[in-house]
Formats: structure tokens, C-alpha cells, sequence
């Protein structure tokens, strides 16, 4: 351990892998545009056949946040019907349920999703929709680490309460979940 915040650290930014190919690229709601052009660059490498962003009305955007990626997915050369619609969402789990809908609504198969999000809600994102996903999809992130990493989120303060406030969400948004998750593991160990 290099610091006493190094739990914290493996709390919030989940480790980075090599992607994969995917069945889908998640794009969970918000307002930076960096998720989404991330995302954009996946499909044109050919990493996955569809890309899935979620999001309801953004105030700050004045638009769904599914409008704001969709625009930058088709700006970057992205064919508009392989950008999959899921514009209601208000919250991450709403992000997962709704996405999830959608993926069944068009048939889709999927073992493997990747999902494209900033760094500091990397954990927050994957347990979201590991919690909603069924266990057989497997799930990797992508993250945006442009500005807060999980190599420099102590160096300013505003940083320190971003990646806490996160840490403080984790552990609201999953308390409740845990009983169903250790029933789920028993379950798969029979």
C-alpha cells in the first residue's frame, strides 16, 4: 500500500483490462462529451455492432442526454441505426433497467457488454448494471480518465470530494442489493 487512501482508490476506479469485443458499448447518462466519443471510436474499431446511450432530459444540455451522445456518435460517423434509443432515464439504475429493456425489445443477444464512462463512476457504473444485467452478460468498463484518474484524484481538493462523494454513493446505491447478491452467489454454488 503506497497510501492509507489506496482502499478508497480500489473502491471507486475499477482496474483497467484490455477491451475486448463486445455484443454493445454502454454510454450511461451525462452531460461530458468524452464517454460518448470514446464509445464512437470503440464501434469504428469494430469492438461492438451497436452502441446503447442512456439518457432522459438534462437540464444543463436542454435535451436528453440520449439527443446530446446520439449527435456526437453521428458527428463522428456513427450510422444512426446502430445507435440504440434509450432517452427516459433519470438515475443510474434507471440507466441499467431501461438499457436493459431496450437490448430485449430488439432481440439483441448479449454476453458481453462494455460500458464507457468517466473514471470516477467506473465502480458506481459496473455494479449497476452487474446488479441489473443478468450474471450470464459479462461486463468490462472503459473509462475516460482525462481529468480525474485513479492515479491523481488526491492532488486537489475538489477532486478528493468528487471521488468521497462517490464513495458515499456506493455505498447508498448497494446496501440494499447485498442480501440478493449473496443469495444469487448460494444459488450459483449449488
Amino acid at each position: 500500500m503506497k497510501y492509507p487512501f489506496d482502499c478508497l482508490t480500489d473502491l471507486v476506479f475499477v482496474e483497467e483490462e484490455p477491451i475486448l469485443p463486445a455484443d454493445i458499448i454502454l454510454v450511461p447518462g451525462g452531460s461530458h462529451t468524452d464517454p460518448m466519443t470514446m464509445a464512437s471510436e470503440l464501434y469504428l474499431a469494430g469492438m461492438a455492432p451497436y452502441i446503447l446511450p442512456s439518457g432522459g432530459y438534462n437540464m444543463k444540455l436542454g435535451t436528453t442526454e440520449w439527443n446530446f451522445f446520439r449527435d456526437i456518435g453521428i458527428s463522428l460517423g456513427v450510422p444512426e441505426e446502430r445507435i440504440l434509443k434509450e432517452d427516459q432515464a433519470r438515475n443510474t439504475f434507471d440507466n441499467a433497467r431501461n438499457s436493459w429493456q431496450v437490448i430485449r425489445e430488439n432481440n439483441i443477444e448479449v454476453k458481453r457488454a462494455l460500458i464507457v464512462c468517466k473514471s470516477y463512476f467506473s465502480r458506481r457504473a459496473l455494479m449497476t448494471y452487474q446488479t441489473v444485467f443478468p450474471p450470464s452478460v459479462s461486463i468490462q468498463v472503459m473509462q475516460d480518465d482525462i481529468r480525474v484518474s485513479r492515479q491523481n484524484w488526491f492532488e486537489n481538493d475538489d477532486d478528493i470530494r468528487l471521488v468521497l462523494t462517490e464513495a458515499r454513493k456506493i455505498s447508498t446505491y448497494f446496501a440494499q442489493h447485498i442480501p440478493d447478491w449473496v443469495k444469487q452467489n448460494e444459488k450459483a454454488s449449488e
